[in-house]
């Protein structure tokens, strides 16, 4: 792939805005394996690879297992994801494919029952983040770390 723009040295004002809400999710209620559950899902969906491979290590660090990570793209097929991971990656899905149908109304409830309003907000905002991040890579061929 040719090298193209870095944005983070070309505009670090728009990383450092990115950074933010990355600092508002570290702060934030939402669970390190269900970030990492959420940045992978969407990376995958995206096609992300710099992405995919710094948050499956992530979640490795954090106590995710190779097998979980490994059958992530099947999880609708899986038994070892429980409800409340099952309901976050069909919101993940649901979001980073909005052009297909939007959040359907039935996985919204599902959230907010499991979740509540505070989670499920900070989940939307984890997803709206990932894909943002997603976008810069894939645009602009990031190099995955030798």
């Amino acid at each position: 792939m040719e090298k193209r723009i870095n944005i983070d040295e070309t505009e670090p004002q728009a990383y450092k805005a990115m950074y933010a809400l990355e600092g508002y999710l570290a702060n934030s209620q939402l669970s390190k394996s269900h970030k990492e559950l959420i940045k992978i899902r969407a990376s995958q969906i995206n096609g992300c690879a710099f992405c995919i491979d710094m948050h499956t290590k992530d979640a490795i660090k954090y106590g995710e297992t190779p097998q979980r990570i490994f059958l992530l793209s099947a999880w609708r097929e899986a038994t070892i994801f429980s409800e409340e991971e099952k309901v976050i990656l069909a919101l993940t899905e649901e979001i980073t494919l909005i052009h297909h149908r939007g959040l359907s109304e039935e996985t919204y409830q599902k959230a907010l029952q499991l979740f509540g309003k505070n989670y499920l907000a900070q989940m939307i905002m984890a997803v709206a983040t990932i894909n943002a991040w997603n976008r810069i890579a894939v645009s602009t061929h990031l190099e995955i770390p030798a």
